[in-house]
């Protein structure tokens, strides 16, 4: 009873009427039997059977609500745009079995934005069990079967179109990262326990928009603002955080328009994020450090004890940063996340370690190694033209690794000429090699040799010429002295 209270006294507002404290009722009834734990497939953890007061305690305090959430229609030509067949399709069999369907959460967002969605999320009242019989009797084919282990089903329409469509729920224990949910046939419910205002919004497929939490000022006036308690909801999934500054960068027209009291429960909970993967922390941070306002947003994180948690150093190099920040503005967009990145790091090993943290692709890590090893070279080692043309025929130096070098190193000239430059072929290959005897880490190092002496001419030495220097590059590399080649890639 008292978490039945409870849940009635967070939904009920001064006007609210009678039907919902007994939608209220209901409702909590039929959370008692529809829980499912939504942690990382396969396992699944035990079924939650009851809803206490200390779980609808979670739920958090009560957001100033609409009294009449469908208060506006929508007709634009980016609405209309997401009509296919296929949609329609989907929308007429949820009519037949008497489920509500409706568009969720960024989609509703873009489309109020007047930005033409690039995906579309769907949600409803059936749950997985009846959309399975459904799209069984009409024969649709369904995909992804790990989805339903989270409420979501995706068939495929017409063996054309996949659609993701997933049972309203709500969020009533969390761990940080995974949630027991409890399925909900109460759209209020379901936007409750979603991230941002902006995001909570649903659309109807005749235009109407469904907005409890004032989510639509929110967008208009480019403000993100957390549903009801920042700290709840941030508490339900550490991500959130980095999801609130992403959001921040798409969203505000203003750098410097933060709430404070987000900030402060933001700060609160930064070592939250230590629990989050890396993958995902990686997914959200590349979005915001190439975002609109990336300097500032990566500042206030780093104020907000955030950096840390995502694999840069305790100190990052916030000085080169900015100044990374200001020359690539010279420069044709977009630039690579982790070029802006490296500039936090003082060393090759900050490097490796921002890589274990973040489980970088191998062009990334390479690329931040490539920059921490070579960018105290430029204007010592490195001067003209063709001494990155030099750098780009090394075995360990990729030809992009060099141009995001003359990037970082706010060179445009030089990089514009390199850029231009068509790389001229080896007139000689290993097979020529293959006849002096030449075999396998010999034959690269004599090749490395003979790059170099082929780019000091200008490129103009034929092979003929090539090969009269290989006595001494082959005396060379037989000293006891270690080769430049291999200095080099130890530096």
């Amino acid at each position: 009873m008292l978490g039945t209270r409870y849940l009635m006294n967070i939904l009920i507002v001064p006007r609210a009427t009678a039907f919902i404290a007994a939608s209220c009722i209901q409702h909590t009834s039929h959370l008692r039997t529809s829980a499912i734990r939504m942690a990382s497939p396969p396992k699944i953890a035990k079924t939650t059977t009851e809803l206490s007061a200390d779980i609808i305690a979670q739920l958090g305090k009560p957001p100033k609500m609409r009294e009449n959430p469908a208060f506006k229609k929508v007709d634009s030509e980016e609405f209309h745009s997401i009509f296919t067949p296929e949609l329609e399709a989907l929308v007429d069999i949820f009519k037949k079995y008497n489920y509500e369907l409706r568009i969720a959460g960024g989609a509703v967002r873009d489309i109020l934005m007047n930005i033409k969605p690039k995906d579309i999320d769907f949600a409803t009242t059936a749950t997985p069990g009846q959309m399975k019989d459904m799209f069984t009797k009409e024969e649709v084919r369904m995909i992804n079967a790990k989805g339903e282990k989270h409420g979501t089903i995706t068939p495929r329409i017409h063996n054309k179109e996949n659609f993701e469509v997933t049972t309203l729920r709500i969020d009533v224990r969390t761990d940080g990262r995974h949630a027991d949910v409890v399925f909900t046939t109460d759209w209020q419910l379901d936007a409750n326990r979603r991230d941002l205002t902006i995001n909570s919004m649903y659309l109807g497929f005749d235009g109407t928009v469904y907005d409890y939490f004032y989510g639509y000022d929110d967008v208009q006036q480019r403000r993100v603002v957390f549903v009801g308690d920042a700290d709840v909801r941030i508490k339900e999934d550490y991500l959130r955080i980095l999801r609130y500054f992403r959001f921040y960068g798409r969203i505000s027209a203003d750098a410097q328009s933060h709430d404070k009291a987000t900030l402060a429960a933001i700060k609160a909970n930064a070592a939250g994020l230590a629990r989050i993967s890396g993958e995902r922390i990686w997914a959200e941070l590349q979005k915001i450090v190439a975002g609109n306002f990336g300097l500032e947003l990566m500042l206030e994180m780093f104020n907000c004890g955030l950096l840390e948690q995502c694999g840069l150093p305790p100190q990052p190099n916030v000085t080169e940063f900015k100044r990374l920040c200001d020359d690539l503005k010279r420069f044709e967009q977009p630039h690579y996340p982790i070029l802006y990145l490296t500039s936090l790091l003082h060393t090759v090993d900050q490097a490796m370690k921002l890589h274990e943290r973040l489980k970088l692709s191998a062009y990334e890590r390479d690329l931040a190694l490539f920059i921490t090893q070579q960018r105290q070279r430029v204007d010592s080692d490195y001067h003209t033209l063709r001494d990155y043309q030099k750098l780009c025929l090394q075995s360990y130096a990729k030809r992009d690794y060099v141009e995001q070098l003359l990037k970082y190193a706010n060179k445009l000239e030089l990089y514009n000429q390199l850029k231009a430059w068509q790389t001229p072929n080896l007139p000689i290959n290993g097979n020529t090699l293959k006849g002096y005897g030449l075999v396998g880490k010999q034959m690269g190092l004599v090749l490395s040799e003979l790059r170099l002496l082929w780019a000091d001419s200008d490129f103009t030495l034929t092979s003929e010429q090539l090969l009269e220097s290989l006595p001494a590059i082959l005396e060379q590399l037989q000293s006891p002295s270690v080769s430049p080649n291999k200095k080099q890639r130890t530096q």
